[in-house]
């Protein structure tokens, strides 16, 4: 029985694998390694809407391939309970963090943290 459970487990592996080397839009193709200085100005403006005194972060991340990746990060920094608000956007490679006005921002835990789910800080600045 468990040797049946395991064949399935492989099958079912190399099909998702499968699927996904044939889709020609499945974001890991264009993987953003986070260095480049923009951000999506609408997402932007919609993510800060109704948030002036709040510290936004603009996280640049190196490694985010696929939407299992940005939920990770989501699912992982919304247990903070100083967070108000999180976007992770693949396609640029940046997660805007929204942070109560009180907080204490600790850059290096974020960049661990980021680091504990597979993926690297390239860069993290701070706007007030």
């Amino acid at each position: 029985m468990k040797l049946l459970f395991l064949v399935l487990i492989f099958i079912t592996s190399l099909n998702a694998l499968n699927v996904y080397a044939n889709e020609d839009t499945h974001v890991h193709l264009e993987m953003s390694d986070g260095s480049s200085a923009k951000v999506d100005q609408a997402r932007f403006d919609a993510f800060s809407e109704g948030l002036k005194q709040a510290k936004i972060l603009v996280v640049s991340v190196k490694g985010m391939v696929c939407d299992f990746c940005a939920r990770g990060i989501e699912k992982t920094f919304k247990r903070d309970p100083d967070l108000l608000k999180i976007d992770v956007d693949l396609n640029f490679g940046k997660v805007l963090m929204a942070y109560k006005p009180t907080a204490k921002i600790n850059e290096k835990s974020i960049a661990t943290t980021i680091r504990d789910n597979g993926q690297e800080v390239v860069k993290i600045d701070t706007l007030y």
